[in-house]
Order: C-alpha cells, then sequence, then structure tokens
C-alpha cells in the first residue's frame, strides 16, 4: 500500500479585489459535511481545473466529490485574467530547442486545440460567461525582436496554424501601435474566469456530482482497488480515483526543480468609450520582460496586467500592488493611447511557470490512481482544458496521445 502526506502547500492566492468576484453567478454553494458514500472519483480543488475535470469526468458518467479548503471559485481561479492563450509561454522556435521539434510542435497544436474545445464547452452547455473567440497580438520586445518573430510566425505555419507576420508599417496602420513588429494569429479567446469555472461546477452537479467545502485533505493512501483519502479532521474518504487541482498549492511530491513560483500584478478599468474597435477584439501581449498584456471585456472594460516577479511573497504587498498598477496603466497609455484613469480593480497573485512553459499532468510519484493536473504558466486556462482531457482518459482506461509531453518531470 503506498501512503504519504498529502498535505499541499498554502499561500495567500491573491492580494486586492479581482473584478471577477463582483460579477453576478461566480460561485455556487458548497455542502457543509461529508457523506459517507463512495465515489468513483474525488477532485481536490474547486477552480477552474477542478471545475474542468469534474465536467470531463461526470459527462463520462462518473461520480464526483469536489473539496476545497476554500469556498468554490475563491482560490487562485479569480486572479486570472482570462486571456485564454492558444500561444504557450515558450515561442515555437525556442520550445523546439527545449523539448525537441516533435513534442514542441504537438504541444502548440493541442493548446490551440484545447482552446476551441472549451470554447465549443462553453457554448454546448451554455454558460453565461462572456467567452468570446478572439484573435491574438504579440508584440516585438526585449525577449524578441523583429528577426526573431519573422522565424516564430514562420514555424507556425509551417505546422498548420494562422500566424500573419506584421512590419511594423502594418501595425501602425492597424493599431496605431508603434514596435518593430508583431504576429496576428486566431485561435486565442477571453471569458470571466469565475462564472466559467462556476458555470462548470453546476453542470458536474446537474450530473450527480457534489462539492463539499471547507475541507482539508492531509494523508492519502492507495490499495489496489482505490485509495483512500484522511481530512484535517480525521474523516476517511474512500475512491476508485484522485485528482488534485490545487493550482500553485501543489502537493509536495510534485515539487521539482523543473517549476517555481513567481508573483503578477493586475487591474481592471472603468467601462471605456470610445475604445479603439480593435481592442474589442484582440487580446495583447509583449515578446518582453516585464511584459505587458491586455484586453476588454463585452462592457469595454480593459483588464491588463504583467510586471511578473521571480518571488513567491512580494504580490502580498500593497504598497508594491499600487505601484504596479501605475507602471501597467502608464505603459497601457504609451502603448495605445488610452488612458484607463484609476483603477477600479487591482489585485496581484503568485502564480507558477515551469522552464518550458508546459503544465504538469501526470500521476503523482508513487501512485497509480491519484492525478494531479498543474496547468502552470500564462496558459492556465488552455492548460487545465487539455489536463482535464488526460486525465478523463487515464480514468477511463484510455491514452492520450500527447500525455507524455505533458508528464511530470
Amino acid at each position: 500500500m503506498a501512503k504519504q502526506k498529502a498535505k499541499t502547500r498554502k499561500d495567500d492566492l491573491r492580494t486586492g479585489t479581482p473584478f471577477w468576484v463582483k460579477t453576478p453567478h461566480s460561485t455556487i454553494a458548497a455542502q457543509a459535511s461529508l457523506t459517507q458514500d463512495r465515489f468513483d472519483v474525488i477532485v481536490v480543488g474547486a477552480g477552474i481545473s477542478g471545475a474542468l475535470v469534474a465536467e470531463a469526468l461526470t459527462r463520462a458518467g462518473k461520480s464526483v466529490l469536489i473539496l476545497d479548503r476554500r469556498p468554490p471559485v475563491r482560490g487562485s481561479t479569480p486572479a486570472s485574467t482570462a486571456m485564454i492563450q492558444h500561444e504557450i509561454d515558450m515561442p515555437l522556435t525556442r520550445l523546439r530547442k527545449k523539448i525537441g521539434k516533435d513534442h514542441a510542435d504537438r504541444a502548440w497544436l493541442r493548446s490551440v486545440r484545447a482552446v476551441a474545445d472549451l470554447v465549443k464547452l462553453a457554448q454546448k452547455q451554455k454558460l453565461d460567461c462572456q467567452m468570446r473567440p478572439k484573435p491574438a497580438l504579440y508584440l516585438a520586445g526585449n525577449e524578441m525582436g523583429a528577426r526573431a518573430l519573422a522565424a516564430e510566425a514562420k514555424a507556425r505555419t509551417e505546422i498548420g496554424l494562422r500566424a500573419e507576420y506584421l512590419k511594423r508599417a502594418d501595425l501602425i496602420a492597424r493599431y496605431a501601435m508603434d514596435r518593430p513588429a508583431a504576429i496576428w494569429s486566431e485561435d486565442s479567446a477571453s471569458a470571466n474566469p469565475a462564472q466559467l469555472t462556476a458555470g462548470l461546477l453546476r453542470a458536474a452537479l446537474s450530473r450527480g456530482g457534489r462539492i463539499v467545502s471547507p475541507i482539508e485533505i492531509t494523508d492519502m493512501a492507495e490499495l489496489a482497488s482505490g485509495i483512500t483519502l484522511a481530512t484535517k479532521k480525521g474523516e476517511v474518504l474512500v475512491a476508485d480515483h484522485a485528482v488534485f487541482c490545487t493550482g500553485y498549492e501543489y502537493l509536495p511530491q510534485m515539487k521539482t526543480k523543473s517549476h517555481h513560483v513567481t508573483s503578477t500584478w493586475a487591474l481592471a478599468s472603468e467601462p471605456i468609450s470610445p475604445l479603439p474597435a480593435w481592442m474589442r477584439d484582440t487580446i495583447v501581449w509583449e515578446a518582453a520582460d516585464p511584459y505587458l498584456y491586455f484586453r476588454t471585456d463585452e462592457t469595454g472594460r480593459v483588464i491588463a496586467g504583467g510586471e511578473d516577479e521571480e518571488a513567491s511573497e512580494t504580490n502580498s504587498d500593497p504598497k508594491k500592488l499600487a505601484k504596479k498598477a501605475k507602471i501597467i496603466a502608464s505603459k497601457l497609455r504609451d502603448l495605445t493611447g488610452v488612458k484607463i484613469g484609476k483603477p477600479v480593480y487591482t489585485w496581484s497573485a503568485p502564480f507558477s511557470v515551469t522552464d518550458d512553459g508546459l503544465p504538469v499532468i501526470d500521476r503523482v510519484p508513487g501512485f497509480e490512481r491519484i492525478f494531479a493536473v498543474m496547468g502552470f504558466g500564462g496558459n492556465g486556462i488552455t492548460f487545465s482544458m487539455i489536463g482535464a482531457q488526460i486525465i478523463a482518459a487515464a480514468i477511463a482506461g484510455k491514452s492520450d496521445p500527447d500525455a507524455e509531453i505533458f508528464r511530470y518531470r
């Protein structure tokens, strides 16, 4: 019997108030106490990863119990700016050098497919979450100049992705932004992450799933016939499988040198009118360090973020939050000419990144029936969709052709 501690790391998942927590239908009620029922799968974590996993498993006919130490949809998910990108943090040209051409190409293609699948899922479930397909604009910066972006656009085109290389004159003419170059690409999207997550959890509940909160898991064990999880209160839960979707508060067994925790800052403005027409329909980010990224919601509210730092604690400083918000607003104004005034909402949060920009989706080391979905990097929602697909297939006894790319490493 495999038995190990299952106490995940703890963190202050955000400072400030993300806009999304103030929107309607952005959370869901949970049961306060456990039952003695046995479930096919226990999902630990009621954020976007847990919601997507629970939705996929209940759609496949599995009985699912969802647990969280916080109220549902009140962990790190609301700190997302929900730029649902198909573009991976590490450009295709660089990822090929890092993990090989075959795996890099497949990772990028799977990311594109995941965004499309997520948009279709939201539409099919009729989720009221402002899900909207959008193109992405990737601007030259201090990390990638015009020549590097030209090579990147060529590499993407070679594997069947639509990537249009824009020279400086093209960028100025279309977007009135002065940068040496950019890549315009299809296949991204945006949404309200809290409403998306709550909607997916409701879908799982409608199929017999259950959510219990607050509850903390401290131990886990595996038998030939299933798994057991022990709670902080001494309760014991039994299931066929377990999936830990605890985000940056990951299991200690999943800690490796290949990923680390960093910090990011974000803001939301009042609805602005008029805005450049393209800004309502496009998500934008820079090939820079630190970088700026931004989009708008359906009301014309600008959502922007960036100024990431390689530290996990600095995000909790309110003074730094105010300073970073000013920098983000200033960069946005300098780049686009759009003045947002004083942000209505500002927030900061820790998040994890990996050396190759890819998520970790795999069995927990030492276990066959316990999995972890760690959708790290700037593509957390996209990677969570991939995680749900891979884990649902594994629990069904099927193999996913791309699972090896996202393995524990």
